[in-house]
């Protein structure tokens, strides 16, 4: 082919080629509608950049605040519990704060969480007696281990065991009675009418229960644990397995105490019956309208039974 040395353009008179059929129907276009035919303008318009970037802050801040609120509504209860506790061991260390109607409050509360409380832990004692304390008995010494025993009791009645029972006992006792009671005078008007009299609910009605039911908790620990020992030493000396006095016995287990134990097993008592009743009183209070029995009674039971579990992982990783 000759090529025309100025165009780089076959010379007029050389005929051109034919341009093969798969080109044409590569490039889609005829010659004749390549020249007819303008070159598409392009898209100028900018892309909404800000738009997004809002629409994606607006995400964001949607799923914080979701995150925030169900973060909130999770641990507001807790919050109030820590700030109520607090609040009930400022007010129970002033005189003042025990007058007449707080200390008739006090009593009857106690009456009702110990007395009311103290068939149910014996009867939960004899059995733990019979199928902790006996079993363990007679197998460690049946695995040559009975040097164990105090430890081993010590350890797994006395300080885990003990303190969650009595625990549930007087939640399922008393703390629901006080969520049932007080939640009913919520929902009444009644509290506002106290307030209304110059009576603080918080003073009259939280403080002495609590502190009554903090001291229902080491009494009937105490008990529990002393029950528990004697019937399980009773049973294994009825069959042999032990022979020492029941004196020995229970100074075995006391010498087998470790000296951390001798505060944590006391505070555990203390503290399960104090969370408890805190937790059943602001239960009891953090009542609407819409609630019922059937709402309030297992929601309460919820918040004491995982007050307890808190107190107790607490106590056990500060002292060992």
């Amino acid at each position: 082919m000759n090529v025309s040395p100025e165009h780089g353009l076959p010379p007029s008179g050389t005929p051109r080629a034919p341009q093969p059929a798969e080109d044409r129907a590569v490039s889609g276009v005829s010659a004749g509608q390549k020249k007819n035919t303008a070159p598409a303008p392009k898209d100028q318009s900018p892309l909404p950049v800000p738009l997004r970037a809002a629409e994606r802050f607006a995400v964001i801040q949607n799923l914080l605040v979701l995150t925030g609120h169900f973060v909130r509504m999770q641990s507001r209860f807790m919050l109030v519990l820590i700030g109520s506790s607090w609040g009930v061991i400022c007010q129970a260390v002033q005189p003042l704060t025990w007058r007449r109607l707080v200390r008739m409050e006090f009593w009857r509360s106690l009456r009702q969480s110990t007395g009311g409380g103290l068939l149910s832990v014996l009867v939960v004692a004899v059995i733990s007696g019979l199928g902790i304390v006996a079993q363990a008995v007679f197998w460690l010494g049946f695995a040559g281990m009975t040097q164990m025993t105090g430890s081993i009791l010590a350890r797994v009645l006395v300080r885990e065991i003990a303190p969650v029972l009595v625990g549930v006992i007087l939640l399922g006792r008393s703390g629901m009675l006080i969520v049932a009671q007080l939640g009913v005078l919520t929902t009444a008007g009644k509290l506002r009418i106290l307030s209304g009299m110059g009576i603080d609910p918080f003073i009259a009605l939280i403080v002495p229960r609590t502190v009554a039911m903090t001291v229902s908790g080491f009494t009937l620990g105490v008990i529990f644990s002393v029950v528990a020992l004697g019937m399980g030493y009773i049973v294994c000396w009825s069959q042999g397995i032990v022979t020492m006095p029941i004196w020995s016995f229970m100074f075995q287990v006391a010498a087998s105490v470790s000296k951390p134990d001798y505060l944590g097993i006391p505070l555990k008592f203390l503290l399960s019956g104090f969370s408890v009743g805190l937790s059943s009183c602001l239960s009891g209070m953090d009542v609407t309208q819409n609630d019922s029995l059937s709402t309030m009674i297992p929601r309460g039971f919820s918040r004491g039974i995982l007050s307890i579990l808190t107190i107790n992982v607490v106590i056990d990783s500060l002292f060992g």
